[in-house]
């Protein structure tokens, strides 16, 4: 069943080619629209004009993806909660709205001048940026949730990377949303759990992966990793300090800086 799974940067660019596909069709038929809506009213609309402001606004937006699909990356669960992540994405509609508006006059202003016509920004109400900037909202909302579709579905169907038998594997392939990394073990400083995920710290970032901490640590056992807390494992030469309290518990200063606390019913997994 797997073997007939598509890799995930093919099921990223299929998944994104449909995308395009759904914004083609959505600005076919608003142009057609358009055109009859200002011939029932007795306006003839060239109809050229009518697809360079449809598209110009379409392409606008494939560019403003880009920045759409890293902060989806980014701002995620479980990453932040649902609440945060929710306020965050409304905070980020300002700035992309900005970049897409900028971008669809730039390219208006190309296509006008090509046509040997000058392009005025103007809008019905005669406020065209907060004119946009409402219209804006709506699809950015649209946009986030099929960009978190997409990468949900790409992280879950996607075909597992293909990893080479060993008996003390050196390489983690870590999938975090479309792209897997394959970090070395050596790399690896600590593992905590996040919920149906693991947050892997590898080289100053955090990495999402799905998989179990249990999983993770049965993948990786007897080659220098121990669990510390039932929700965190530590590479064991990452370890520069250990000070441990009156409880019995005790803090992890590793290599980084980043000081993690342990519970005394795993202490003796540091000393073994």
């Amino acid at each position: 069943m797997g073997t007939n799974r598509f890799s995930a940067r093919t099921l990223t660019w299929l998944l994104l080619g449909a995308l395009v596909i759904r914004g083609l069709i959505r600005i076919t038929s608003n142009v057609y629209s358009y055109i009859a809506d200002r011939s029932a009213l007795g306006d003839q609309v060239n109809p050229t004009y009518a697809w360079l402001y449809e598209g110009t606004s379409l392409a606008a937006w494939m560019i403003m993806l880009i920045p759409c699909w890293y902060a989806v990356r980014a701002i995620r669960p479980p990453r932040f909660g649902w609440l945060w992540a929710t306020v965050l994405h409304l905070l980020l509609i300002i700035p992309l709205s900005f970049g897409h508006i900028a971008l669809m006059v730039a390219f208006r202003m190309i296509a006008w001048w090509v046509m040997g016509d000058q392009y005025e920004f103007r809008s019905p109400d005669g406020t065209p940026i907060a004119y946009e900037m409402r219209k804006d909202v709506a699809t950015y909302v649209e946009l986030v949730l099929t960009v978190f579709l997409i990468q949900w579905l790409v992280a879950r169907y996607a075909a597992a990377p293909v990893v080479a038998p060993a008996t003390a594997p050196q390489i983690l392939a870590v999938g975090d949303g479309s792209v897997t990394h394959h970090l070395p073990l050596a790399e690896i400083e600590h593992i905590a759990a996040a919920g149906n995920y693991v947050e892997i710290a590898w080289r100053g970032q955090r990495l999402l992966h799905r998989a179990t901490l249990t999983a993770i640590e049965t993948e990786l056992a007897g080659i220098g990793f121990v669990r510390i807390h039932r929700s965190r494992l530590v590479r064991q030469d990452a370890v520069r300090r250990v000070v441990t309290h009156r409880s019995g518990d005790f803090d992890v200063e590793m290599e980084s800086g980043d000081v993690l606390r342990g519970s005394r019913r795993f202490r003796e997994n540091l000393e073994n």
